[in-house]
């Protein structure tokens, strides 16, 4: 299987720095969130950013396609002070998974990410990963154990499995078999919808009913 690695380094923000009256949402992940295979204003992060445009909800995506826990671990801190964001959503993880990485180190760089969040009053949205099931019951248990865990200890925001409405439709996925082609995009947003719009200020969310 092909492994959700592509080593492209640097990241793109959909908004310009962070200004005090907006409520500003960091986007933390990878490939599944920098739009990869695809052009960007079709990825979900571009339309989540559409669909705020008119209210004063920031969307900053600092995804990275090829990115690992320990790499979003390391650089989060730069752009927690530049864009002094309000909610960070992590989506880190998967790449870890699919090498088969180390599950108590992904929960270590995930769980230190969650702290820097807090450390800079950023509320937390924790995007829960799943990977196939012959890396092993034990394995994958183990790895979506430690999402479990942390937005349990944390009580942060959760999605259980960001993944969830496209993962077993094939037509939704592109030729890799683990990336969600354009077409998918929507309906990721639309699964983490919810969750997000709970965070966003009361005379903001309801423009969006």
């Amino acid at each position: 299987m092909k492994i959700l690695v592509t080593f492209i380094f640097g990241f793109y923000l959909i908004s310009t720095p962070a200004f005090s009256d907006n409520f500003t949402v960091l986007i933390w992940g990878d490939s599944l969130s920098s739009g990869y295979g695809m052009p960007k204003d079709q990825a979900w992060t571009n339309l989540l950013s559409d669909r705020v445009k008119d209210s004063d909800i920031q969307i900053i995506n600092g995804s990275i396609a090829g990115e690992i826990t320990q790499g979003g671990k390391e650089r989060i801190r730069d752009m927690l002070s530049i864009h002094q964001p309000d909610l960070v959503v992590i989506g880190l993880g998967s790449n870890d998974g699919l090498q088969g990485l180390n599950t108590h180190d992904i929960y270590d760089n995930l769980e230190s990410m969650i702290h820097y969040s807090f450390e800079a009053n950023a509320q937390v949205l924790l995007l829960g990963m799943k990977i196939p099931p012959n890396y092993g019951k034990t394995y994958t248990q183990s790895f979506y154990s430690v999402f479990e865990q942390l937005a349990e200890k944390y009580q942060v925001g959760f999605v259980p499995f960001f993944l969830e409405p496209v993962a077993l439709d094939f037509d939704l996925m592109q030729d890799d078999g683990i990336h969600p082609t354009a077409n998918a995009q929507i309906l990721l947003l639309e699964h983490i919808w919810p969750s997000l719009a709970t965070y966003f200020p009361a005379e903001t969310s309801s423009s969006f009913n």
